[in-house]
């Protein structure tokens, strides 16, 4: 063993949106004497993706929002619904305020930053080695964090993404609606096998986020992201003559059923969309990266291993797993499962259902608001395959 090799209580393997929360999370709950490893070979900073999440005022990442609403809209081809989350909000996050809270974070905890790409963990029961792709040993950790991406332990039965690329649109006079953001408009052309829909985070009257997103099974051209997006556009008539493209956002989502693995090892503990924080059904992460930040944060408190719950209920990995089966053969369409969640169901108990919050009860009552018979055939399907799988 390398008697000069760094050794650490905690190592993080990746320094992005994972790894940023959980560093946040050790400083504000005062974790200074734990000795801390970060391992990347990219220092994050600045904004290179935004994040949308629902949850309670007042808490600590109330400082580093861009804007956060009270009322959402759902547009269809039916019309607009208005929803007031109350007690929640819709907020929005960009990446830099949370990169910049982790380096701050980072000083503050006296974490060693390893400028280099991580490759194989070795895990020896007591203490895991991390090493580069060239097998050398860079760090040496009672316990390793690890949000690099990583494959589900075998392929879903339903494998799709959530891919979408978004406009940072600005104007030179009062075009937007600060008040209210549009969480999902339906209105855009469907896929043959899938949904799409646009959606709008105003920032103030003058500059939003103007997306475009699809839940399928396969990428588009390039191309085709902007003429959806100018479609898009069109749909909200908005004049792009009259309006500046500040930023670019793409991005792809795994939406799978596929078990992810989140603990490899004895002291390895994935985290992020490798530790399950991904919702299948709709690809939302970020409020479940805050939840396992604090149960890191809060287990080394109190001196226990920093081994996050389950992001979801397993019934909620079910459900999801029959709501995918569900989209991708044709039981329901897209816009008819969304317009009924929607239409159906409190807006509060969507929210929570969404983020894994729901109890037993509110779960039968979101299931009644989907059409029956079609999601009984989904159900028949998962299960037919759960049992093709273990024999």
């Amino acid at each position: 063993m390398d008697a000069s090799l760094v050794d650490v209580d905690l190592a993080l393997v990746g320094g992005g949106g994972a790894g940023s929360l959980v560093l946040a999370a050790l400083d504000r709950h005062g974790l200074t004497g734990l000795r801390v490893a970060v391992v990347d070979p990219v220092h994050k900073r600045g904004q290179d993706r935004t994040w949308a999440f629902w949850g309670i005022p007042g808490t600590d990442l109330d400082p580093l929002l861009s804007a956060a609403w009270s009322q959402v809209d759902v547009v269809t081809p039916a019309g607009r619904r208005v929803l007031s989350l109350a007690p929640l909000r819709y907020a929005m996050v960009r990446s830099g305020p949370v990169y910049d809270r982790a380096a701050e974070a980072e000083r503050r905890l006296g974490a060693v930053r390893i400028a280099a790409p991580a490759g194989e963990l070795r895990d020896d029961g007591h203490r895991v080695t991390v090493h580069d792709p060239a097998g050398r040993p860079l760090v040496r950790a009672g316990w390793v964090l690890d949000s690099r991406p990583h494959p589900p332990r075998r392929p879903g039965r339903t494998n799709w993404l959530q891919h979408f690329r978004g406009w940072w649109l600005s104007a030179e006079r009062p075009t937007f609606d600060p008040t209210r953001a549009v969480l999902m408009d339906l209105r855009t052309p469907q896929p043959e096998r899938g949904v799409s829909f646009g959606y709008v985070l105003p920032v103030s009257d003058r500059y939003a986020l103007v997306e475009y997103t699809e839940f399928s099974p396969a990428l588009l051209p390039d191309a085709a992201y902007d003429a959806a997006l100018r479609a898009y556009a069109a749909l909200l008539d908005l004049d792009l003559t009259a309006l500046r493209v500040r930023e670019v956002e793409n991005g792809v989502i795994p939406m799978t059923d596929g078990p992810f693995v989140p603990r490899p090892s004895a002291r390895v503990v994935r985290i992020g969309t490798a530790g399950g924080a991904t919702r299948a059904s709709t690809g939302f992460t970020f409020s479940a990266m805050l939840r396992q930040a604090d149960q890191v944060a809060r287990a080394l408190a109190a001196g226990r291993p920093p081994v996050p719950a389950p992001a979801y209920p397993r019934r909620h990995r079910w459900m999801d797993a029959v709501a995918l089966r569900a989209l991708d053969r044709g039981h329901v369409g897209g816009v008819e499962f969304f317009e009924r969640l929607f239409e159906r169901n409190p807006a509060e108990r969507v929210l929570r259902f969404l983020d894994g919050a729901t109890s037993p009860a509110e779960d039968l009552a979101v299931m009644r608001s989907s059409p029956l018979l079609p999601m009984a055939g989904a159900v028949l399907g998962d299960a037919v395959a759960r049992l093709g799988a273990r024999s």
